[in-house]
């Protein structure tokens, strides 16, 4: 298997609703395809997708597809699902996902009753973008009437200071809080430390890799990663930070940054591969108005892997 032709296909994918974050507010998503084509005629994808905003640069996104691409063909030459060929396990079909929604004053009890019937257990909300006090009093509120199969999963985005992280993180015993993601604008191991050692569910790591060194993994000072490979150099540096994290107790998990399908697809054999058991951060796909391709389909809150080997990818037309 030779591959005789290289190509970069542009997307520019409206979303469905502003994409607000303590960063500031997406309403398209911009990207393109890697597609690499062998002499045998198989195709490998790959999806480059920046966003500075998360620390997702040009030549990140560029490497992670070019990787992708190339490990998507490595995988089909071996006759494997990307995630049998990462974790030298036999395949899985599928790995359990979060509901995605925005801010937290943007989410009301329907939209959260829906997605706990479509078997979601956990919903992501979006905090750090409003007063800490009157989010405590939203989350409150929602805690109250919140239903009962479903906890929540809260990502600051670096968007507070060390007293307002305390505060909030106080004012959340008792709710059904199943974690909290960068509660620190300028975030250090040893105030991380502090902060989880007072709240009762893991706080996480995700865009603040410069804390990611040797000594982090020998002394956790939170209970959980969060990976986005684009950020971390591709799918087998993921992959290895993953078996680190692990290793050290800490739980793992895996994100989207509003990648297109193809991306989703990708971040979905990552997430069987490295933490099968774990809830993962990828229902992303419904905020995309239209995508390169089908995403893969979520049933009872859990994200069905693409068939057959590889990623299994296929672009929208193609027959």
């Amino acid at each position: 298997m030779k591959v005789v032709a290289a190509d970069w296909l542009p997307y520019c994918l409206p979303l469905r609703w502003p994409w607000q974050t303590s960063r500031g507010t997406l309403n398209e998503r911009r990207g393109r395809l890697r597609r690499l084509t062998t002499d045998d005629g198989r195709t490998g994808w790959g999806d480059c997708a920046p966003l500075p905003e998360f620390g997702i640069d040009e030549a990140a996104a560029t490497a992670f597809a070019e990787e992708s691409a190339t490990l998507d063909l490595a995988a089909q030459r071996a006759g494997l699902s990307l995630n049998a060929w990462l974790s030298g396990r036999a395949p899985l079909a599928s790995v359990a996902v979060n509901a995605s929604f925005g801010p937290i004053f943007t989410v009301d009890r329907d939209s959260l009753d829906q997605a706990a019937s479509a078997g979601y257990t956990v919903a992501k909300l979006k905090v750090g973008v409003a007063p800490v006090d009157d989010e405590i009093a939203a989350l409150q509120r929602l805690a109250a009437t919140l239903p009962p199969t479903m906890r929540l999963r809260l990502d600051a985005n670096r968007a507070w200071t060390f007293a307002e992280a305390q505060r909030f993180i106080a004012a959340c015993a008792g709710l059904p809080v199943d974690g909290l993601e960068e509660p620190l604008a300028a975030p250090d191991a040893a105030r991380l430390a502090s902060l989880q050692m007072a709240a009762a569910f893991p706080l996480a790591i995700d865009e603040s890799i410069h804390l990611l060194d040797t000594a982090f993994f020998h002394h956790a000072p939170v209970r959980r990663l969060v990976l986005k490979p684009a950020r971390h150099g591709g799918l087998l540096a993921s992959t290895e930070l993953a078996l680190r994290a692990r290793a050290s107790g800490m739980e793992v998990i895996v994100t989207a940054a509003l990648e297109s399908a193809c991306g989703i697809a990708t971040l979905a054999h990552l997430a069987a591969a490295v933490a099968p058991d774990a809830v993962h951060g990828l229902a992303t796909g419904e905020w995309l108005a239209s995508d390169v391709g089908l995403s893969p389909p979520i049933i009872d809150g859990r994200m069905q892997l693409p068939k057959g080997d590889g990623i299994g990818f296929a672009m929208a037309g193609a027959r």
